[in-house]
């Protein structure tokens, strides 16, 4: 299938600053864009492009005196299989000893996922006797999937996943966060996947449509993907960035006093 993807943000700034962004498709999907993604900046402005540490396309954006907004764009066509997250039940869990070196941030607290907190022995209370492997990994996703209470309303950019669990709301990121630091409490690698995820192959949401964020494991011999706020394979995942949480992977940050001045996302199937 064909999934046209694509973006219009407009951001109002009040002095000369920098604007990183991270919007582009994730290089592992780079042969499934068809033709290529057409970024524009407006107005026009010096832009660095680069790959960070998690091997994500990155852009800073030179913003000069004189420039009150910046607006920016993106139109893209995507090849996807068409099919749902792949299901590997057998998929095995490996002890800490055993992990690859690559793994090993993916089990360590960071910014958004505290896992040296009352987490931790919630964790354990709660998933030690479950089955180890994928088995863990969907309770978790059940868990947490039950305990959040999804709400735009309630959004908070700053909540962590220990406040997600206190508060009993939150978005999507939301939902990762809780579902990533649990893993790691139970020593399984998992990192945060922000991108496109449109409503293929369910029916419309009453939501607007919004970038989406999900979260993989390692288990077995790779990264699975897994979604505690929908709890079910879905079609047409387009992954833009990986990270260890949230502020690994901003879809945008200015480095001064901003506002949001326009914000749509497109993520819709092509029907032949």
């Amino acid at each position: 299938m064909q999934i046209r993807i694509g973006y219009d943000i407009q951001l109002g700034v009040t002095a000369p600053t920098a604007l990183i962004y991270m919007l582009q498709v994730h290089p592992s999907r780079a042969a499934d864009i068809q033709g290529s993604e057409h970024i524009t900046i407006s107005p026009p402005l010096v832009t660095d492009h680069y790959r960070d540490s998690f091997d994500n396309h990155c852009a800073r954006v030179h913003v000069p005196l004189g420039v009150s907004s910046v607006r920016l764009r993106n139109t893209a066509t995507v090849f996807d299989t068409g099919a749902p997250d792949p299901v590997e039940l057998g998929a095995i869990e490996h002890a800490p000893a055993d992990l690859p070196v690559s793994t090993l941030p993916f089990v360590l607290p960071s910014r958004y996922c505290e896992v040296d907190s009352e987490l931790l022995q919630f964790a354990w209370a709660n998933f030690a006797n479950v089955a180890p492997g994928w088995s863990r990994v969907q309770a978790i996703c059940n868990f947490v999937h039950g305990h959040l209470r999804f709400d735009y309303q309630n959004a908070r950019a700053t909540r962590t996943a220990l406040e997600g669990f206190r508060e009993g709301t939150g978005v999507c990121r939301d939902f990762a966060h809780l579902a990533i630091t649990l893993c790691r409490c139970m020593n399984i690698p998992a990192r945060y996947v922000t991108g496109y995820l449109g409503d293929i192959g369910i029916p419309p949401v009453r939501y607007p449509m919004d970038f989406s964020a999900w979260f993989e494991v390692y288990l077995g011999d790779r990264w699975h993907t897994f979604d505690a706020r929908h709890n079910t394979p879905r079609i047409g995942r387009i992954v833009m960035a990986r990270g260890r949480d949230a502020a690994d992977v901003p879809i945008t940050m200015v480095f001064g006093a901003n506002t949001l001045e326009r914000f749509d996302v497109t993520t819709e199937e092509v029907l032949q």
